[in-house]
């Protein structure tokens, strides 16, 4: 029986199809809703670091005794996952390294074992059924040719464990995964953990200034206003990185989820302007220089972005890609020009990686301030930054900096995340260290300034 989620209703919206709105008011950082994933995965390359059920991060996970390759926090969390993961299990060790289904097919795997289990709705069914998800089988080849690919790896790495529907049935549920399944991050955005989906989070539309932000706790995913609202507002979230100007954003919502976007912020274009500001100069950049430089700029945001998954290319090798495209972009594109600090922020990430924390700290400065004007209020994309800028100052020995980062991450990450989110706690934690180490820093200036006096 369809249930409800107080304070949300389903509406139809004659350009989007079916949306959410709320029938109550909502502050600034109230939960609006909190749902369990319908199916999910834990990421391969992230196993011994995150619990294969729960995703919590633990330093001493016990592994499954038979495949020696899923990772549990106790018991428990085994016997929890247990349903699922004996899909993979005797399979992982048949194949050993030739095992390599996609996250997607992995998820599909799952979805198609739950399906048969399932007797009724399930709890993160209470609005949307998974069956009534949107699918878009109208796609281009490519997306064509890679759906074809994971339809042959399913039947190749599962068919000893499940009954498969037909060959349209599995295309459906590949695009309905596609368009509808949600990546989990930790709370740096550094790290991919999983993929999940979520159905009743699937019905919220895209809105370039969104209402709401989706975050995680464990697999969970809880739904906070980061805009009051009223009875009759839309619940929006973002699709993309809403950084880029619009023409970016709308290829990205066109090649992805099949639409483009017409909100006030789209119709206005009223910060494209400064997302793509070009240096000034005492004789103006003609136009066709600027329309060559980005044409520049995507050609080698993908290249750098292929380079990064070539094993030939050493950290050091990907900086220098990152400074020569820098320079050359840098010639007509202001510091915070989006393109630049694209740049300036895989550069960050690079020198993170080789923990070189004052090149780190130098590309992260660079990012900051625009982050901070360009992203919507209460942005992730911001609070990252600061928590990378915070860790980097406090293995430099800045302290202050640190906390000062700390300090605006956590304030982010309050309305973002909840107040109780194991986040916050962390976040605690980290600033009672930094204060210990201001403290030492403290006493041993006072001990240098007495014995300088003898």
């Amino acid at each position: 029986m369809k249930e409800q989620i107080e304070g949300i209703e389903v509406f139809e919206c004659t350009a989007k199809g079916r949306g959410l709105r709320v029938t109550k008011p909502f502050k600034v950082g109230e939960l609006l809703f909190s749902t369990p994933p319908y199916s999910f995965v834990l990421a391969v390359e992230e196993r011994e670091n995150y619990c294969d059920f729960c995703f919590a991060k633990k330093q001493r996970l016990a592994k499954c005794g038979k495949c020696k390759k899923a990772f549990y926090c106790n018991v428990n969390c085994q016997k929890g996952d247990w349903a699922m993961h004996k899909l993979e299990c005797e399979a992982m060790n048949a194949y050993g390294p030739k095992w390599c289904p996609s996250e997607s097919v992995r998820l599909v795997a799952r979805i198609l074992a739950k399906k048969t289990q399932q007797k009724e709705r399930c709890v993160s069914e209470k609005i949307n059924l998974i069956g009534e998800l949107l699918s878009h089988e109208d796609v281009d080849e490519e997306r064509k040719s890679i759906n074809e690919h994971d339809i042959a790896s399913l039947h190749h790495f599962y068919s000893k464990h499940l009954d498969f529907p037909d060959h349209h049935d599995l295309l459906a549920l590949f695009s309905q995964v596609g368009c509808n399944c949600f990546t989990v991050e930790d709370e740096e955005l550094s790290h991919n953990m999983g993929t999940a989906l979520y159905p009743d989070v699937a019905l919220i539309n895209h809105g370039c200034v969104p209402s709401v932000v989706v975050t995680y706790k464990g697999v969970a995913a809880e739904i906070r206003a980061v805009q009051d609202m009223k009875p009759g507002d839309e619940v929006l979230i973002s699709y993309i990185d809403l950084i880029y100007a619009t023409e970016d954003r709308n290829e990205r919502l066109k090649d992805c989820y099949y639409f483009t976007c017409d909100c006030h912020e789209c119709k206005t274009k009223s910060m494209d302007n400064v997302k793509l500001k070009v240096r000034k100069r005492s004789d103006p950049i003609e136009p066709d220089v600027i329309s060559n430089m980005v044409r520049y700029a995507k050609k080698v945001i993908v290249q750098f972005r292929n380079a990064k998954e070539e094993d030939e290319k050493t950290p050091s090798d990907l900086l220098d890609m990152c400074e020569q495209y820098l320079d050359k972009m840098g010639t007509v594109f202001d510091d915070s020009h989006v393109y630049m600090l694209h740049m300036y922020y895989q550069a960050m990430g690079v020198c993170f990686y080789m923990d070189d924390w004052k090149n780190a700290i130098y590309y992260g400065e660079k990012i900051v301030k625009p982050y901070s004007e360009l992203y919507p209020p209460y942005s992730l994309n911001v609070s990252s930054i600061y928590l990378k800028l915070a860790r980097g100052y406090y293995n430099i020995e800045k302290p202050l900096m640190a906390m000062s980062f700390l300090t605006k991450a956590k304030a982010i990450m309050e309305v973002a995340h909840g107040k109780d989110h194991p986040y916050l706690e962390a976040i605690d934690k980290e600033m009672a260290r930094v204060s210990l180490k201001k403290s030492r820093e403290a006493d041993r200036k006072t001990q240098s300034e007495i014995m300088s006096r003898f």
